[in-house]
């Protein structure tokens, strides 16, 4: 019986709760895959469950992204086969593993021009993205796009893909180290979110016009702030909570601002169906084969290192993408 090396939590809190165990994992049951893990993605919502904001029960696994090679396939599982390279986000926690077993429904057959660190840093970020730019709102050109974290995993991806679509993008940023990467990224403008003025910034940086799209990430300290920001009828889509939940709206405020719309969705919904989600993650492959979508690996960390790299991220120390290797 093969071994697993994973990380657990059995109470919520800092970077310390997580511990790496090892146990025996049986054989695929029927509809299952047995994957052997070669690069694991990391996202700030593995943050918010491991700190309780978004509680789960305990004792649990994290991490949604990984991708891979098929090592034992399970009764009845057909389009999958031994050596087949794989990446899933969207299985529920548990892929911050060495080996996992999953559901192969749940998976998405890379193609050669996409490596497996490539998928394991872009599949959760780049659906996110995708669904952002292709459903919460279709971008067209000529678009104006506040892009808040625009030096972060998805927010880089925002800006790129949203830059070839013909949109105009300006970023926020909360350190000044980071800027380059979010100009480097596509956006015409960065803005210090620190600077409690930085709605005023920026609309000096667009000379006073406001945003068609506000993408907002970081929920508690933005939020309403970004209302400020959107355009007459424009639209607010919070997806995020780096700095905490997001405020309640009085529905009036939005009427006030300019008939805004506000929404709140996320990347699981949007590829519940596994046709969707193959399809959503083929447009987000071609997006990448056309140059639109690229990782920027910031840091690698190895999965006994995992405490090192959420404190690390945590602490905003890096720019780009988080990759833990097994």
């Amino acid at each position: 019986m093969p071994t697993q090396r994973r990380v657990v939590i059995r109470e919520f809190g800092a970077p310390g709760v997580m511990i790496v165990e090892t146990g025996d994992l049986p054989e695929p049951g029927t509809g299952e895959v047995r994957i052997r893990h070669t690069a694991i993605g990391f996202n700030f919502i593995d943050v918010y469950q491991r700190k309780g904001i978004y509680p789960l029960p305990l004792p649990t696994g994290l991490g949604f992204e990984a991708a891979g090679v098929v090592e034992a396939v399970g009764p009845g599982v057909s389009g999958f086969a031994q050596g087949d390279r794989v990446a899933t986000m969207n299985a529920g926690v548990g892929a911050y593993a060495d080996r996992r077993i999953v559901p192969a429904d749940k998976l998405v057959p890379l193609p050669d021009s996409v490596s497996d660190e490539a998928a394991a840093s872009l599949l959760f970020k780049g659906l996110t993205a995708q669904y952002l730019l292709r459903r919460t709102h279709a971008v067209q050109a000529g678009d104006l796009l506040l892009v808040h974290s625009a030096a972060g995993g998805v927010g880089q991806i925002l800006a790129r893909w949203a830059t070839a679509l013909g949109a105009t993008v300006v970023g926020t940023t909360g350190s000044p180290h980071k800027r380059e990467a979010a100009l480097a990224a596509g956006c015409t403008a960065v803005v210090d979110i620190t600077d409690s003025d930085w709605p005023k910034a920026f609309l000096e940086a667009t000379g006073g016009r406001k945003a068609r799209v506000v993408y907002d990430a970081v929920g508690k300290d933005t939020l309403l702030a970004s209302l400020d920001c959107a355009a007459p009828f424009g639209l607010v889509v919070s997806y995020g909570a780096a700095s905490g939940p997001a405020p309640a709206v009085d529905p009036e405020v939005l009427n006030k601002k300019g008939c805004l719309f506000l929404t709140r969705p996320s990347v699981f919904p949007h590829n519940a169906d596994p046709a969707l989600l193959r399809a959503n993650a083929a447009d987000l492959f071609d997006a990448i084969a056309r140059g639109h979508v690229r990782v920027d690996v910031g840091r690698r960390f190895a999965l006994d290192d995992i405490v090192a790299a959420h404190a690390a991220a945590e602490a905003r120390e890096v720019v780009g993408a988080i990759v833990v290797t097994p």
